[in-house]
């Protein structure tokens, strides 16, 4: 496996365009939030929506080095939170979930794949490129007035070229993939690691992920205004019916009076 170049984390513009962007609720969401969120000097990686009975918002943020730790979280949390609920672009009630991209994390802007260029990564396209929509390899550095990026696949079979320059204008989805590699390489990018934390060995096989730092934020439930339903009369009841014409009272004088008139 080729060796990552030993790069440094340098900052890029926080309003650098990502190369795929959501829909649906939560292209609204972004739409809420994406202001304020670079105001406060952090970046959008990534909007997820899932909804149902345990509804979630899960929002990924990073600085503009690609680092973000707890307190990040609850700086992006603070500032948001009241945006969304004034302007509700999930509605109902829902969990807010704000996170750092983590270890294998997306790769969203040609600065995420320019800095983590050298190291394994999945990429899916939109639209196949020679026949498939999925590679696997080595990150290349990429072209960014050409918007593109070259990528070495492993075990190619004979004949076929070892290296496929990507079109990032067709981007679907990518991520790094959790290596030795990257797991120390990040670390070195993010400070040194907790004392009593050991680093991987050659022979090991890299260790799962740690859950990434989240913030969970319950939102408001909010209630449903009820409509104002007819009112149905009950079954088996019969109409109310107004004042009939009066039946005549028949007293003793007039039953008197009309037997004298027959004689």
């Amino acid at each position: 496996m080729a060796q990552a170049p030993e790069t440094q984390t340098p900052e890029t513009p926080v309003s650098e365009k990502r190369l795929v962007t959501e829909s649906g609720a939560a292209a609204r969401v972004v739409q809420v939030i994406e202001g304020a969120v670079e105001g406060l000097g952090y970046r959008i990686v990534r909007v997820k929506v899932t909804t149902g009975g345990n509804a979630t918002v899960q929002i990924m943020v990073e600085r503009p080095d690609g680092l973000c730790a707890i307190e990040d979280c609850e700086a992006v949390s603070r500032t948001i939170s009241p945006l969304l609920d004034l302007d509700d672009p999930v509605g109902g009630a829902y969990n807010l979930e704000i996170s750092s991209p983590g270890i294998d994390r997306p790769l969203v802007r040609v600065s995420d794949f320019a800095r983590w260029a050298g190291h394994e990564a999945k990429v899916e396209l939109a639209r196949p490129l020679e026949g498939r929509k999925r590679f696997r390899g080595i990150l290349g550095e990429p072209d960014v007035a050409a918007l593109t990026v070259p990528i070495d696949l492993p075990d190619v079979k004979e004949g076929l070229p070892s290296r496929i320059v990507l079109p990032l204008a067709d981007l679907g989805e990518a991520h790094l993939v959790l290596t030795d590699e990257l797991i120390r390489e990040s670390l070195r990018r993010g400070g040194p690691p907790p004392e009593d934390a050991d680093e991987p060995e050659e022979d090991e096989e890299p260790e799962e992920e740690a859950a990434p730092q989240v913030r969970f934020i319950p939102a408001p439930k909010r209630p449903k205004p009820k409509a104002d339903k007819p009112v149905k009369a009950k079954s088996g009841t019969k109409p109310a019916k107004g004042p009939g014409p009066k039946k005549p009272v028949i007293t003793k004088a007039n039953r008197l009076k009309d037997r004298d008139s027959f004689h």
